[in-house]
């Protein structure tokens, strides 16, 4: 098993995703990126501390890569936007790939030139690359979010198309 961590807005979001991909064997919501230890949500939010909303992504690297994860990262989010993804604004939502090893940062910066050159995305990406120091886990009722609460307003509205997106996208990475 290997492990990926990344930030594309809204925890919530990303977890419900990534939950879906074939190889991926757990994702947990956390905070990663910041200076303070042992963040909670409500100093997050409040803009007290530097951390972003993160997915800690446990994967089996013979079944999904580290680069498919990365090509996966790029489209279910925008990374054009500078702190915000839709209605969700502040640091905490910035776009940002935490790598844990070498192989990892030279993989992310190539996958960072590889899709700005495409030219899928109009505008710059903002994407930051950064060291992973530390990762917390976020509180136990920001985990399965969408799972736990799929009626949800947030959940119908932004979520589920960010699903139906991933799914119309990547029918051949979706777990059975």
């Amino acid at each position: 098993m290997e492990t990926a961590v990344f930030g594309g807005g809204c925890f919530w979001c990303t977890e419900a995703i990534f939950k879906r991909v074939r190889g991926v064997e757990s994702v947990t919501s956390g905070y990663a990126g910041g200076r303070m230890d042992k963040p909670n949500y409500l100093k997050i939010v409040m803009g007290d501390v530097d951390h972003a909303e993160v997915v800690k992504i446990e994967f089996n690297p013979k079944i999904i890569s580290y680069e498919d994860l990365l090509d996966i990262f790029w489209h279910v989010h925008d990374p054009t936007t500078l702190n915000r993804q839709g209605y969700d604004v502040g640091t905490q939502y910035r776009s940002v790939i935490l790598y844990n090893s070498e192989e990892q940062k030279i993989k992310a910066e190539e996958s960072l030139k590889k899709i700005s050159k495409s030219g899928e995305f109009k505008d710059p990406i903002v994407t930051k690359i950064e060291e992973l120091d530390k990762f917390y886990d976020a509180e136990s009722y920001h985990k399965n979010f969408y799972e736990n609460n799929p009626d949800k307003p947030y959940c119908q509205l932004v979520i589920v198309p960010k699903i139906q997106k991933f799914l119309e996208k990547y029918a051949d990475r979706v777990k059975n």
